[in-house]
């Protein structure tokens, strides 16, 4: 297809089934020769996932997807890219609404799409549709996928919380149905755990408009990658905090360790970058929610590389380790963002702070500071 002729692709996810289905048709009613296509996976366990394709009069096909590598959303993507190349080369669909199940990441689909669709697709919009008095319910659902029912594969080991989380921070605009039961701490909570994304009623003229604006793919990869992520700012409304804590010198890898129970359970949301000082080399990313957390390590802090090597590294990347240089420490830093209703700033902050190396133990030096205890081997180190 002619450039200016690319099929415009709407992601529509998240774990509130009926807000979403709200969103999907109020779209459909309102682009003139839109199509919606969803891939139920309820009945992946039965070897197979089941395609509707419809638009605003009702259903015009429905198919099957065979599992791929035993994976649900494996066999989503191989059936949804043809079932996307199908309607970009009939010429008369204006907007395909993808329409994710349950725990379906959107990230995940948008790159997808990307990489495949290259001359006759792009997505133009990605909207997470939410019923804002589920939204802490979810985040600080702990639970595994599987326990839910919603695991996309076997070896599915999200939990509920920390998948609500991304689908709702990759967002280009968060959809919001009318909810008896929300109040205003629910919709401060939305606001600060997704500043930049637009809220806007799940039926109005103007989501239609943000399913057609454009999304910028690697774009949004890069503000999710700890490295360089676009963490909320501070802020303070309705008895929702947003604590941003920086600080450069590292952590003492034993005191933080013994404190992770209390960090990742003091917010519904927390997460960022972080270094310790036995492990200076190594940039580490914080992921929690529910009183889940996930560390792991993201690569190499720039600092740590050679001259002839940052060539190699994205301009977005040096832009935010520009943000954060040290003359002593280059981009390591401390920057970590926590978000809840009742959040704790004193008592996190302290706890924080006392996780830092001392005065008399930052003054051994880099060489010393990797003798440290290993203390989150079992956590980093495949070995374990």
């Amino acid at each position: 297809m002619e450039e200016s002729r690319k099929l415009p692709v709407a992601l529509v996810g998240g774990l509130h089934s009926d807000a979403r289905r709200e969103v999907v048709e109020g779209l459909l009613a309102r682009v003139p020769g839109s199509v919606a296509l969803h891939h139920d996976l309820t009945t992946a366990t039965g070897g197979t996932v089941h395609r509707t394709v419809r638009d605003a009069s009702g259903e015009l096909s429905r198919g099957e997807a065979p599992l791929v590598n035993d994976c649900a959303c494996c066999a989503l993507r191989e059936d949804l890219v043809p079932e996307l190349e199908r309607l970009a080369a009939g010429g008369l669909t204006t907007l395909a609404v993808v329409e994710l199940w349950d725990s379906v990441e959107p990230r995940a689909m948008a790159e997808v799409i990307a990489a495949h669709g290259t001359g006759w697709a792009e997505v133009t919009g990605v909207i997470t549709a939410v019923d804002p008095a589920l939204v802490l319910p979810c985040l600080a659902d702990g639970d595994d996928l599987a326990e839910a029912g919603l695991a996309a594969a076997p070896g599915d080991q999200r939990t509920v919380g920390d998948t609500w989380a991304r689908q709702l921070e990759y967002a280009s605009a968060i959809a919001l149905v009318d909810s008896a039961d929300a109040d205003a701490q629910d919709r401060a909570l939305i606001g600060q755990l997704h500043p930049t994304a637009p809220q806007v009623p799940a039926g109005s003229g103007a989501l239609a408009q943000l399913a057609l604006a454009g999304f910028d793919v690697e774009a949004a990869g890069a503000a999710q990658h700890p490295s360089c992520a676009l963490l909320p700012q501070e802020a303070e409304e309705a008895g929702v905090s947003t604590l941003v804590w920086r600080e450069h010198r590292p952590f003492h890898p034993g005191r933080l360790f013994e404190a992770l129970e209390d960090l990742s359970c003091a917010a519904a949301r927390s997460r960022g970058r972080f270094w310790l000082a036995d492990r200076p080399d190594t940039l580490l990313s914080w992921d929690a929610a529910g009183g889940a957390l996930c560390v792991e390590s993201a690569g190499p802090w720039l600092a740590s590389l050679p001259d002839a090597a940052w060539d190699l590294v994205p301009p977005f990347r040096r832009a935010a380790a520009a943000l954060d240089w040290h003359p002593v420490h280059g981009d390591r830093c401390q920057h970590l963002v926590f978000v809840s209703p009742g959040l704790d700033r004193d008592g996190l902050t302290a706890l924080l702070e006392s996780c830092l190396l001392t005065d008399a133990e930052y003054a051994v030096g880099p060489e010393g500071w990797k003798r440290l205890p290993t203390a989150f081997g079992p956590l980093l180190d495949p070995a374990h």
